[in-house]
């Protein structure tokens, strides 16, 4: 028999997504700590005896192998790494939009091991904070780290144009791939306006009050989408709805 080309063993791995291929096998995207997103084929994953049936799912760590000169390679095994709780509920759907955020703004085979280390910390905080608040720090935690770790960092704590701090009492233009601007001689209709408070308010990820965690869910969510450039994330509007609901319930 000849050796796989190219073969990568027991590397720690969470399932972006799954979908079908042919009758019993499925198209796995998995972000790994070591490669960034990999895409193999999972042959007869389907079938009712695979050892991969039940294994591939979201927000389980894992540990695959696989082998392959192709950017689809072939899933060889996958096995349970364990030492995590399944999330539920809101935190479940917090966990899909990380995923989408990988999903699409991630190139293939471009490992990003620090941001990997984040969304492992990112699931295992949602699955220990209920509260929305909590869940929107995460959210807004990761947000960040994944727009740095592609060369998108956001700078929140000085003027873009003067380099002087940030005054909470102020309001900015925040200017996409530059930064928060004070006075700006010609602001674009599509940089958000922020006040100062917000924006230090991520810097530190601590939200004082509602108006502040909503402003940053706001200006995060304009950055994303400048980003995205028109790839919509279908789960974000799931998670904002049900995090109203859990707010207004907590008030009533």
């Amino acid at each position: 028999m000849r050796p796989l080309r190219d073969r990568h063993d027991d590397q720690p791995a969470f399932v972006m997504h799954t979908y079908p291929y042919r009758e019993t096998s499925l198209i796995v995207e998995a972000f790994t700590a070591g490669f960034g997103r990999v895409a193999m084929v999972a042959r007869g994953a389907k079938r009712p005896r695979s050892e991969l049936r039940g294994l591939l799912n979201a927000f389980q760590p894992l540990a695959l192998s696989w082998a392959g000169a192709a950017e689809l390679k072939t899933l060889i095994r996958a096995e349970w790494r364990g030492g995590m709780p399944l999330p539920g509920g809101s935190a479940l759907l917090c966990g899909f939009y990380l995923n989408e955020l990988v999903l699409k703004l991630l190139a293939r085979e471009d490992p990003h091991p620090a941001l990997w280390a984040q969304y492992e910390a990112a699931l295992l905080a949602l699955t220990m904070h209920a509260h929305a608040g909590d869940q929107a720090a995460i959210l807004r935690r990761f947000e960040l780290k994944l727009l740095a770790e592609l060369g998108y960092a956001m700078p929140l704590t000085r003027e873009q144009d003067t380099g002087a701090p940030i005054e909470p009492a102020e309001r900015y233009h925040y200017a996409f791939d530059r930064g928060p601007q004070r006075h700006a001689a010609e602001p674009d209709a599509r940089w958000p306006v922020v006040r100062g408070e917000t924006l230090i308010a991520l810097a530190t990820e601590r939200y004082p009050d509602a108006q502040t965690a909503t402003e940053a869910k706001r200006l995060m969510r304009t950055v994303l989408d400048h980003y995205l450039e028109e790839r919509r994330i279908f789960s974000r509007r799931v998670v904002q709805d049900l995090q109203a609901l859990d707010e207004e319930g907590e008030t009533s």
